[in-house]
């Protein structure tokens, strides 16, 4: 595994970095506060090209592979302070857009990719339910078939970007009562018949990234609407989750290195009995804590980039990575805090926010809980 970069791939970090820096953090704390999305940045995001990164260039992408992309994704992070925003084009690109573009017919890429990586459209992904979060294949949505149509009927909720999508993967069980083998999926159109979006759906973190249910009461799709063919939506399902545990969390990562650097910033400046605060013993462990935590995880999930560019599986390395990322973001954060004292838990230094957005990276895209489930199976103990 060779993981020095070109000089090519740090220019275009560089220039993700300083996009990120220059458009997308103004008023953010405001937008924080009420749970505000802006499609005016969702459409920067896309005119850089962001949401088309992985997309071929013939489908209106920039046909980059997956390390290139994650390593953009890591400068988003880094870059915009705009947890929330980032996670929404994350769900759109690993969850919406790599299905279409790994199952799909060639009518539905040329459909729906364009507007996706222009900004045009924005995308969902309908798997979670009431009563099925972590069980997800036990879902009650199904989809019955008539002739060229299918009927489907259900309740999508904590759905990223429900309340201002153009299209959503929809999951449904196309067989009922045969776990991941009946699962299908589909992809629905706003304005179809029975398919309403709800109201927002408040949350801790992440409050920049719309949130709410998908309602699909007697919705009537095509069956050319259907992805791939039938019972196989658990194999989209679970490629979908491979690529989004890499590039997701190269965010976290990027937005690691800027807490740290934020740190070591703010323990040089400011003095306590006469001395900067680094110089205390419990200041500076914290500090190299972050920095093990952050070198640690760029190695993990370079590793996950790495073998899904090879074309390898990742399933194992995936779920580590998820684990692992996503609970040393939490802990870094909250040492940003500690380090920064009452100012750090003050909104406007900007510290706070951080800490309510990894919380969430607990818990979507499968929790810290069914992580360790996956890698124990995989180990034979589980």
């Amino acid at each position: 595994m060779d993981f020095a970069w070109t000089d090519e791939q740090l220019e275009v970090r560089k220039g993700v970095i300083e996009f990120a820096q220059g458009e997308l953090n103004d008023g953010l704390i405001e937008r924080d506060h009420t749970g505000t999305a802006s499609r005016a940045l969702w459409k920067k995001c896309a005119a850089f090209g962001i949401q088309g990164s992985a997309v071929p260039e013939e489908l209106g992408g920039l046909g980059n592979d997956i390390l290139t992309t994650m390593l953009i994704m890591e400068g988003l992070g880094y870059g915009c302070r705009d947890n929330g925003l980032i996670f929404g084009l994350n769900a759109q690109m690993w969850s919406v857009q790599h299905p279409i573009l790994a199952f799909g017919t060639e009518e539905q890429k040329r459909r729906y990719l364009p507007g996706l990586c222009a900004g045009d459209l924005i995308g969902a992904h309908g798997m979670t339910e009431p009563d099925s979060g972590s069980d997800a294949y036990s879902m009650r949505t199904t989809a019955v078939r008539d002739g060229d149509a299918y009927m489907l009927n259900g309740t999508k909720t904590m759905v990223t970007n429900a309340t201002w999508c153009d299209m959503a993967v929809v999951f449904a069980a196309t067989t009922p009562g045969s776990g991941h083998a009946g699962i299908s999926a589909f992809l629905v159109e706003r304005g179809t018949p029975g398919f309403t979006l709800s109201a927002e759906m408040h949350k801790m973190g992440l409050r920049t990234s719309p949130m709410g249910e998908l309602v699909l009461e007697g919705c009537v799709v095509p069956a050319t609407s259907r992805l791939g063919p039938e019972g196989i939506g658990s194999a989209i399902f679970n490629s979908s989750m491979e690529w989004e545990r890499a590039c997701i969390l190269g965010s976290h990562v990027g937005a690691m290195e800027r807490q740290l650097e934020e740190c070591v910033r703010y323990a040089r400046d400011r003095k306590q009995f006469k001395q900067p605060i680094g110089k205390f013993q419990s200041v500076s462990n914290r500090i190299a804590d972050m920095k093990v935590r952050l070198e640690t995880c760029r190695l993990i999930l370079y590793r996950v980039a790495w073998l899904k560019k090879m074309g390898r599986s990742a399933v194992s390395d995936a779920a580590i990575a998820k684990l692992y990322i996503s609970e040393c973001f939490v802990q870094s954060s909250m040492d940003a805090i500690r380090i920064h004292g009452g100012y750090g838990y003050m909104t406007e230094f900007e510290v706070e926010r951080d800490l309510r957005d990894s919380i969430g990276g607990t818990l979507y895209s499968g929790t810290s809980d069914i992580q360790r489930t996956i890698i124990a199976r995989l180990l034979g103990v589980g």
